[in-house]
């Protein structure tokens, strides 16, 4: 195969992937406008449901237009030689391949989100401002991007530094080095991320004593679930949109409840929502995810320790000189059916894990009290009751809210 060829099929590529998502949104914005099913009638009036169609319609041609724009610019970069040039760039500074891949995924990072940033101030700013949603402040708003850079150079920046380390010096074998140590940071970040990263976005307070704290713990109790760690994050800081999640495992588990869930919903209610979020710890479904993402990404790994270090990867994307970093773009792309299968997958599973966890907060709590948080946070979200089901296929990691309605009746 010739450097033309396989940049022809990077391109087939990229606009396939394109062209199934827009015809998927196409198909997803033509039942924004259906009749609200029977069970969930009691979800919206007439006046919040006409405010709910109108968002999913602004947020639609919002989403069409950034993508375009994305779309559009990609393939700029690649027809024009885009990744020669910044690769020449990125060696003007060193010779050191760690250090030019550093630079050369610096660049292309930044200048894509330079890009984004006007359309995330609009969405931010002026959809979200308009529809009740936002609480960013511009001052808010900029320093997230910031810690975000230095988020991504730090533990992104570092990760690849290892990665290409362990290529150089372990040659073949490299992958299983790079497996162990990505598997290592999974884990640390799955047990630490509360009380490490979280911190540098949000504040989080313990939940004070009470009578939910007291609902919470007497139920934890019943479930034999220990737990001493409650907390709130200051979720109204950004949106008023409203969520709670579990994380950690042994002495760092916690429960995480968002102000606006505390604001929101009646204290049964947030029962039930912890009650599912149990469901999914006595399930297993966190240890799942993480050996799953583990196995998947130790079969990308090996995939690509068999085509990196090709030449022709570098060349077809117009590179002169053969490295690494060229490669991994190269790659990637090329992963993207697969990467899309695995999507799938992982999707159908985390349906069905929301099944289950549900299923939990009814058996070990009570079903009415998850139906009515459900419809609350769908209500005060402004969520689309009725998707497209091939858009739920292919994007929804949690059932729809008619599905959960159903499963929680039976």
């Amino acid at each position: 195969m010739s450097p033309n060829t396989l940049f022809y099929i990077i391109i087939g590529v990229i606009v396939l992937n394109f062209v199934i998502d827009k015809i998927l949104d196409a198909l997803n914005a033509k039942h924004f406008d259906d009749s609200i099913p029977r069970e969930l009638n009691d979800v919206y009036d007439t006046a919040a449901y006409e405010k709910s169609q109108q968002y999913k319609k602004e947020k639609y041609r919002f989403g069409l237009l950034t993508s375009v724009v994305s779309f559009v610019a990609t393939l700029l970069f690649f027809f024009f030689d885009g990744f020669e040039w910044v690769d020449q760039w990125a060696r003007s500074f060193s010779n050191n391949n760690i250090v030019v891949a550093l630079i050369f995924f610096g660049i292309i990072m930044l200048a894509s989100d330079i890009l984004g940033t006007p359309f995330a101030y609009y969405h931010t700013f002026v959809i979200e401002e308009k529809y009740g949603f936002n609480k960013t402040t511009l001052k808010t708003f900029f320093l997230d991007k910031i810690k975000g850079w230095l988020m991504s150079a730090v533990l992104g920046g570092g990760i690849l530094a290892l990665i290409i380390w362990f290529y150089e010096t372990t040659g073949a074998h490299f992958w299983l080095y790079a497996w162990g140590i990505v598997t290592l940071f999974s884990i640390f970040l799955n047990m630490f991320y509360a009380r490490l990263i979280v911190p540098l976005f949000n504040k989080q307070t313990p939940l004070e004593e009470g009578s939910l704290r007291n609902q919470i713990e007497h139920y934890a109790a019943q479930v034999g679930f220990q737990l001493t760690n409650i907390f709130v994050i200051d979720g109204s800081k950004r949106s008023t949109k409203a969520n709670a999640y579990f994380s950690g495992f042994g002495r760092e588990k916690r429960i995480t409840l968002y102000d606006t869930l505390i604001q929101d919903l009646e204290e049964e209610e947030i029962v039930a929502v912890l009650a599912h979020e149990v469901g999914h710890y006595k399930r297993n479904h966190i240890i799942f995810n993480l050996f799953a993402s583990t196995i998947t990404t130790g079969f990308m790994l090996w995939l690509l320790s068999l085509f990196v270090g090709l030449p022709i990867f570098s060349e077809a994307l117009g590179v002169s000189t053969p490295s690494f970093h060229v490669g991994l773009i190269a790659f990637g792309i090329l992963y993207t059916p697969i990467s899309e299968i695995i999507g799938l997958l992982m999707n159908y599973l985390s349906r069905k894990f929301e099944y289950q966890a549900d299923d939990y907060a009814k058996n070990t709590f009570e079903a009415t009290p998850l139906v009515s948080a459900l419809k609350k946070l769908s209500k005060n979200s402004l969520s689309n009751l009725t998707p497209h089901p091939a858009y739920v296929f292919m994007h929804y990691s949690h059932p729809t809210l008619l599905q959960r309605f159903k499963n929680l009746q039976n």
